[in-house]
């Protein structure tokens, strides 16, 4: 192996894939767990990886890592970046979860009340639930306007910065919402992140005393959102619900008064969601 593959620069699903073959003491069924295990390293990297990176997350050799990354890019899995020498997970996760999605019946269930809510506001609709770390676009309904919301089903998204993360994290099982108030990474996405741990549990108090988030430019500059938690029957957010906006077509106080909207929108979603 060369220097540059050892280091991951070159990874590259153009490149001849060789297939992935068990190691001696080694069955399919391991290396179909590793392959597992990839994407779910992905899933933590909205904003992808190298070959490199994997392999040390995933403590595999790179030539196991990257044989599986060309198999799974191959296969529709992963997508690879050439220019960044990252990858990324691929349409066919996206595929798969909008399936599993539409059977557990978030997003067919949701559509019309997100629907509605656009209809009312003018502005875009989100549907997000927490997975591990992050937030997970379920469902979204652009608003008429030209500026579209860039949160598309599927997205993984930070809970820090977002308003929809932020009613994730205040309304979860309390265990859940200390263990995220001293574990999760506060990463800044623009200058106006929280990053500061005790600035963080204060901005997620305020939210729980208010019953709705705020994001204020703090995940992508020049725009605004608003969410209220969904609650499941013990009182626990299991989904949030949102509106966006950019900010020079509503101001914070604007979209304040769109809490009563958006409440009573989530109390409908959530007597008629499964709730898990």
């Amino acid at each position: 192996m060369s220097v540059k593959e050892a280091t991951g620069e070159d990874a590259s699903p153009d490149a001849p894939v060789e297939e992935t073959k068990p190691a001696r003491g080694e069955s399919r069924t391991d290396m179909v767990g590793k392959a597992l295990g990839l994407l779910v390293l992905l899933g933590d990297e909205p904003r992808g990886a190298s070959a490199a990176e994997i392999s040390r997350r995933a403590d595999l050799p790179f030539s196991t890592t990257y044989r599986l990354l060309g198999s799974l890019t191959r296969d529709g899995f992963v997508d690879y970046e050439p220019d960044g020498r990252r990858y990324h997970l691929g349409l066919r996760i996206f595929q798969l979860g909008q399936a599993v999605s539409s059977h557990h019946g978030f997003a067919g269930t949701a559509l019309p009340i997100l629907r509605r809510v656009t209809e009312q506001t003018g502005e875009a609709t989100i549907l997000s639930v927490r997975d591990g770390m992050h937030h997970l676009t379920v469902n979204k309904v652009d608003g008429p306007q030209t500026f579209r919301v860039t949160s598309d089903p599927g997205f993984l998204g930070a809970l820090h910065t977002t308003s929809v993360g932020k009613a994730l994290v205040a309304f979860a099982e309390d265990e859940d919402r200390e263990r995220l108030l001293g574990e999760l990474p506060l990463e800044p996405l623009t200058a106006l992140s929280i990053t500061d741990r005790d600035a963080f549990r204060a901005e997620i108090e305020k939210v729980r005393r208010q019953g709705y988030a705020v994001m204020d430019e703090e995940n992508e500059l020049g725009m605004r959102a608003i969410a209220v938690p969904v609650f499941n029957s013990q009182g626990v957010a299991f989904a949030s619900l949102a509106t966006a906006a950019p900010v020079f077509r509503l101001s914070v106080e604007a979209m304040v008064a769109l809490v009563p909207l958006l409440q009573a929108a989530a109390v409908e979603l959530s007597a008629r969601l499964p709730q898990r």
